[in-house]
């Protein structure tokens, strides 16, 4: 091989590798609705259900007011336990969702275990909010 032939040889190497990370890395607007249902979620870890809901976008809000929603969250998350892991399977742009209006979504499903259950899935529904926020729309566990 001669000096030319393996800095092309390099050269490609170096580009596979940044191709494979920009792969790995994701959508950026999923990265940062990811980040905000993972601040969301922890709120209601931590019990702080009514910051949750007032965290929350304004279709979730409007949807259910806040002591249903804090009713609700403390009726189906207490007896789970404490929060013992939570790892992101799923995230999926989508423009147009059931029984909602179009916008720009990311649907989620992360892979949960708690101490009194040791596999859930949580569905988590971020929309990007108008002021250039994700917000979460949805919450759903199983």
């Amino acid at each position: 091989m001669n000096r030319t032939t393996n800095l092309q040889a390099v050269t490609c190497f170096l580009l596979s590798c940044l191709t494979m990370h920009s792969l790995l890395a994701g959508d950026p607007a999923e990265q940062k609705a990811q980040q905000s249902a993972e601040r969301w979620l922890a709120l209601a870890d931590n019990g702080t259900f009514t910051e949750n809901w007032k965290s929350a976008s304004p279709m979730l809000q409007q949807s259910v007011s806040q002591e249903k929603w804090s009713a609700a969250l403390d009726q189906v998350r207490k007896p789970l336990g404490a929060l013992t892991s939570r790892k992101l399977s799923t995230a999926k742009r989508e423009k147009s969702l059931p029984g909602a209006p179009d916008g720009d979504y990311v649907v989620m499903q992360f892979q949960t275990s708690f101490a009194n259950k040791k596999e859930a899935t949580e569905t988590v529904t971020a929309t990007l909010d108008k002021d250039g926020t994700w917000k979460i729309a949805g919450y759903f566990i199983k």
